[in-house]
């Protein structure tokens, strides 16, 4: 077949698509009362609760009949998804707690006891997208964590929106900064900068956090003292779109629901580009990391991430440069926030050039500011050129799943987006070159680090 008609093909295939809702069932288990998203309290969620309850997710309309993605929780824990479909004239939430007991049979518990956290900055950085932060900054005032602050770093602001908003509605509780020099590493160091907490966190402008997110993303740095960073689950708020279903059915940023430690002392097996493969970790919207040890390795490449020619990466340069300090990394899928997933075909196709360029780019930075990992990063070239033509393969004419059930194969992933993706990769070197050239001019005509 021609590229015209198999690119009309995918085109057609992609519009049809069709919406999925998103909700979340509480199944019951050890917690009290109070737990769910949005900082909203979960009727029916009792200690040891036998009835379930159903809740749309963030921002979406109640459940009715037709495909769900559901989250399922125990106790207000996270413990997987699935795809639930509700016939029409069905009781959703009986249709999907059937599914889910199902799915994720009862698994016996203690009380669960509030772990001991740290003091804890968040830092959003963000930039003329003023009706989106107001919905995450209102889900990082529901945190049940004990002691922490927030701080905004607007970037390069061209309007005072942001600020504005912060000064009307936020500003007992919350820091605004500006950094002037465009790029999301150089805001985030600027909210290192700022930072004074143990602890750091980052999340983005688009989320929605669950009340204990940030609890549980700052939790395992008590109880590690080695730990130098800690990522978390990453959720869709929303599945309204082709491209929002699309990107969902092949992983979105979800890693899975079993938590994982990552230590550079004991490298793991079936890892056998650890750590160059930093992109397993997590991802920038659910992080966080010690703020001593963020400092000490000289916090992000500001030349990488969004808004720089580079295009990403800043946040598999901060992964890499910690675990090459000898810091452990874990992740916890109990810290959640769900992310509103880019909307059009458009979107996409930015978003894969993108990845691919991030992810290039952010190796480059990584050899360029630590020329020892040299030796180390090429002996592991010839299978990491094999893994990079496996992450841009065209998936198989039938791969891809449908969001929260990875065993419906249902939306082959399109071979543009595959291309622009390599493409993205042949490009990222250049990319992170032409960054700091850029970045050194910003610096020089008066901007600010």
């Amino acid at each position: 077949m021609s590229r015209a008609p198999r690119a009309e093909q995918e085109i057609r295939r992609f519009l049809d698509i069709r919406p999925v809702q998103v909700a979340e069932l509480e199944l019951g288990g050890a917690e009290t009362e109070g737990s769910g998203s949005g900082g909203g309290r979960t009727e029916g969620v009792r200690a040891g609760a036998g009835e379930a309850s159903l809740r749309p997710g963030p921002g979406s309309p109640p459940v009715t009949h037709g495909d769900v993605f559901l989250l399922v929780r125990r106790g207000g824990r996270p413990v997987g998804t699935l795809l639930g479909r509700v016939p029409e004239g069905a009781d959703p939430k009986t249709v999907l707690a059937a599914l889910a007991r199902e799915r994720f049979p009862e698994e016996r518990a203690g009380a669960v006891e509030a772990p001991p956290v740290p003091r804890a900055s968040v830092v959003i950085a963000t930039r003329e997208r003023a009706d989106r932060l107001a919905h995450a900054l209102d889900s990082m005032l529901a945190q049940d964590h004990p002691d922490f602050e927030i701080v905004v770093v607007d970037n390069a602001p061209v309007t005072d929106t942001t600020r504005e908003l912060i000064e009307r509605k936020y500003a007992e509780r919350v820091r605004y900064v500006t950094e002037p020099v465009p790029g999301l590493a150089v805001a985030h160091n600027k909210g290192v900068e700022a930072a004074r907490g143990e602890v750091i966190a980052f999340t983005d402008d688009d989320v929605v956090a669950d009340p204990r997110w940030l609890t549980e993303l700052t939790a395992p740095f008590a109880a590690d003292p080695g730990l130098g960073c800690a990522t978390g689950l990453i959720l869709p708020a929303r599945l309204r779109t082709p491209a929002q279903v699309l990107l969902e059915s092949h992983g979105g940023f979800a890693k899975g629901f079993a938590p994982r430690t990552y230590d550079p002392a004991d490298p793991p097996a079936d890892e056998p580009l650890f750590p160059f493969t930093a992109g397993r970790f997590g991802s920038g919207a659910n992080m966080a990391f010690r703020t001593g040890v963020l400092r000490a390795v000289g916090g992000f490449d500001p030349a990488t991430g969004a808004g720089t020619l580079a295009r990403g990466g800043d946040d598999l340069y901060g992964f890499v440069r910690v675990l090459a300090q000898g810091h452990r990394l874990h992740y916890t899928p109990r810290a959640l926030v769900w992310h509103h997933h880019r909307e059009t075909w458009r979107d996409l196709e930015t978003q894969a050039y993108g990845y691919g360029a991030g992810l290039t780019a952010y190796l480059t930075a990584v050899l360029v500011n630590r020329p020892a990992l040299l030796p180390a990063f090429l002996a592991r070239l010839p299978r990491g050129l094999a893994h990079a033509r496996a992450l841009t393969a065209t998936r198989a004419t039938d791969a891809g799943t449908a969001p929260g059930d990875h065993d419906d194969r249902a939306h082959p992933w399109p071979r543009r987006l595959s291309r622009l993706q390599r493409r993205g990769m042949a490009y990222g070197p250049l990319g992170y070159l032409r960054a700091r050239r850029a970045l050194r001019s910003a610096l020089a005509s008066g901007g600010s680090r």
